[in-house]
């Protein structure tokens, strides 16, 4: 009953935003600012599910989205299907999902016996060679970039998205096939040696994170109406990362912090395009010698906690109210 009522909460806030949105209350740019904001929550915790909760380390997360999208477009722009707009468009990100969750079985059936440097090397060049292909396709536009896509998303469908993909790791996780993937991220070893299939599960979470990858492709394919394979390169990929290292390999709630933090740190400093990967990177560094499980680690941000840390702030402001009221004693003594 908690969780459903956290849901409606959830769903609830998300149909105010856009009211607002349609009424003019939030401008068009804050609208596309936040629905940045949901597609890369998606992003960032299907990889999370790679990365954090199966322990892989994955750097094609921008492949599996260049999939979603380029293919989720062809279903809106080149196929007649003569259905409705809210079916056409749900239809697509059906479509991209499934296609990249496809090439995510393809690749990580192989590659996904490789561990460490040699998984990211190979991921690395899996999302260059997508990239290279699409550059080359001359029906989705080629270097050109694929042009006319409609405009279907809004922030509610970009979150309702986020949401769902959420709640669907949230609840992996907490499964049998959820907890061997945890099983190999803390020692694959001793998970072979209980017996647990690890290439298996580890292609199932590779799987899943393509699949919400490409449904998040779509989604910002049909936002910024136009694709181009530049859109897609290498550091897209270390954005998303990013994200999920900032949060805490493993969490999250981590990771939707980050993705907010670091879409909100972007936009800000749009203007100053040249420094804003000497700025990610000097964080990335900061991040690996300060703290380098990342905000939360493997922990979750919930109710309870919220109120532990409200308890412990205040209970520190009470002790530093009173130490400042005993240096004015003794001053005035």
């Amino acid at each position: 009953m908690k969780k459903l009522l956290v849901i409606t909460g959830f769903v609830v806030f998300g149909v105010i935003i856009q009211f607002l949105i349609w009424n003019g209350i939030i401008n068009n740019y804050y609208a596309q600012v936040f629905t940045l904001m949901s597609i890369f929550i998606i992003l960032a915790t299907s990889l999370n599910l790679i990365n954090g909760i199966t322990g892989q380390f994955s750097l094609g997360h921008a492949g599996f989205a260049a999939v979603g999208g380029y293919f989720s477009a062809i279903v809106t722009t080149r196929l007649d299907l003569g259905l409705s707009d809210f079916t056409t468009f749900l239809l697509a990100l059906l479509v991209g999902g499934l296609v990249a969750a496809f090439a995510g079985f393809l690749i990580g059936l192989p590659t996904l016996r490789l561990r460490g440097d040699y998984l990211a090397i190979a991921t690395l060049g899996f999302g260059e060679i997508i990239r290279v292909l699409f550059l080359n396709w001359k029906y989705v536009g080629a270097a050109s970039g694929m042009w006319g896509i409609p405009g279907y998303t809004n922030f509610l469908w970009a979150y309702l998205v986020a949401v769902v993909t959420v709640l669907f790791i949230v609840n992996f996780m907490h499964t049998s096939h959820g907890r061997a993937c945890l099983s190999i991220r803390e020692d694959e070893i001793a998970a072979e040696t209980m017996g647990i299939n690890t290439t298996k599960y580890k292609v199932i979470a590779f799987t899943f994170g393509a699949f919400f990858a490409g449904v998040a492709g779509g989604i910002f394919a049909h936002l910024i109406r136009l694709l181009h394979p530049q859109s897609f390169t290498f550091m897209f990929s270390v954005e998303i990362l990013l994200m999920v290292v900032l949060g805490g390999l493993g969490s999250i709630t981590g990771s939707i912090a980050a993705a907010i933090l670091l879409t909100t740190l972007t936009e800000a400093l749009r203007q100053f395009s040249e420094l804003r990967m000497v700025i990610y990177a000097l964080m990335l560094i900061g991040i690996m010698i300060f703290r380098p499980q990342g905000l939360l680690g493997t922990k979750e941000l919930s109710a309870d906690s919220m109120v532990k840390w409200w308890a412990w702030i205040k209970k520190l402001l009470g002790r530093t109210k009173r130490v400042g009221e005993q240096v004015d004693n003794t001053k005035d003594s």
